[in-house]
């Protein structure tokens, strides 16, 4: 039997109405001793009830469950006792939206519910979801501090990157323009972002503060699911003053458009011609993320070469070193979040710890780091 360090383990809470839910996520989750499971629930409500009693580090929260459902016990936990919440997921587009209101509500991040138990990838999907919980779990002051930070901006009139209220729509609070920092000599052609973990409320922070008459394109390589990219670049469109959309093969690269790779999806560029173009594809096949920050990146240096920008958000792992090390030497600009505003600080931090960054900025000023270059 293994013994658990009660000093180092990351205390977490398990919401499904599900049995078989609740039982395959604590078994999965306690398979790493850093991890102990302290309570499990059947709805919202007795969620609710159990992170008041229990207090847990984190909470994995179903979002449609009978009696009360995961968003309005979100909603009462951020507000009454803020912890670290991770949504479970059905592949759906109305998974899909339900999952980004949490995010803008507060959530850190979310669980497919279909990969988590039912994939070829289990191990690999286990062993990331495990260090994910405990990163998250280890940075639960800090999430927390800035979250209530946030939300007392919002109060104050302020931007903030969640609302906390779902009746408040992201087109009610647009963001202001960013204040471009004084000018940087260095011609850009193309913007390239790669985010993960806690990525969409980030994006949420640096799309909606770029102005209409953006001279360049931008693509991003978000981590997420089929039907969650195109649900997330809709709702970055209702944001934007620039044109958001999913990126679909031969979609020309133009000023003041943002293209998102779809989820399941790798997405490179191509030059023919005078024109480049994204290339929508499921090559390559061999890598962990479909779509894959390295492999946007290193297409867009090809391409590009020192036109190009790429900056890395939030997100687990080092998925966009070997991308950014390469544009970085063909003399590109690299731009990455700080620690203190990632929910998770393991692409950033893996891009600053290489030397290869020109920048490091916290998430509300990123879009501020991106216009000092035009």
């Amino acid at each position: 039997m293994v013994i658990k360090s009660a000093a180092k383990q990351i205390r977490v809470l398990v919401v499904d109405d599900s049995a078989f839910m609740r039982k395959a996520l604590s078994m999965m989750l306690e398979e790493d001793p850093g991890i102990v499971v302290v309570g499990t629930a059947r709805d919202g409500e007795e969620g609710v009830e159990k992170v008041r009693r229990l207090k847990p580090d984190l909470v994995t929260m179903d979002i449609e469950m009978p009696r009360m459902d995961g968003l309005t016990a979100l909603r009462l936990i951020m507000k009454d006792y803020p912890v670290p919440v991770m949504m479970v997921s059905s592949l759906t587009t109305d998974g899909a939206s339900a999952t980004l209101d949490a995010l803008e509500m507060g959530a850190v991040d979310f669980i497919p519910k279909q990969l988590s138990f039912v994939s070829l990838d289990i191990i690999k999907i286990k062993e990331e979801l495990q260090a994910k919980i405990k990163d998250i779990g280890r940075r639960k002051n800090v999430l927390m501090a800035r979250y209530r930070s946030q939300q007392f901006s919002r109060l104050a009139g302020k931007p903030s990157v969640r609302s906390g209220r779902r009746e408040e729509p992201p087109q009610a609070t647009p963001r202001a323009v960013a204040r471009p920092l004084s000018k940087r000599k260095h011609h850009i052609d193309i913007i390239a972002v790669g985010s993960s973990t806690g990525g969409p409320p980030a994006l949420q922070e640096v799309v909606p503060r770029l102005p209409r008459n953006l001279p360049v394109g931008m693509i991003i390589a978000q981590h997420m699911p089929a039907k969650f990219t195109k649900s997330l670049a809709d709702r970055l469109n209702g944001m934007s003053r620039v044109t958001v959309r999913e990126a679909r093969d031969g979609d020309i690269l133009e000023a003041g458009k943002v293209l998102i790779a779809p989820g399941g999806m790798q997405m490179t560029v191509r030059k023919v011609g005078a024109r480049i173009s994204a290339v929508v594809s499921e090559f390559p096949k061999d890598t962990l993320y479909h779509p894959c920050v390295d492999v946007t990146m290193n297409s867009v240096t090809d391409v590009y070469g020192r036109g190009a920008m790429g900056v890395i958000l939030t997100g687990m792992g080092n998925n966009g070193v070997t991308g950014m090390s390469k544009l970085k030497s063909r003399g590109g600009i690299v731009i990455a979040q700080n620690e203190q505003t990632c929910v998770v600080y393991g692409m950033p931090r893996a891009v600053i710890e290489a030397g290869i960054s020109d920048h490091v900025a916290p998430i509300e000023r990123v879009a501020d780091e991106i216009l000092s270059y035009f």
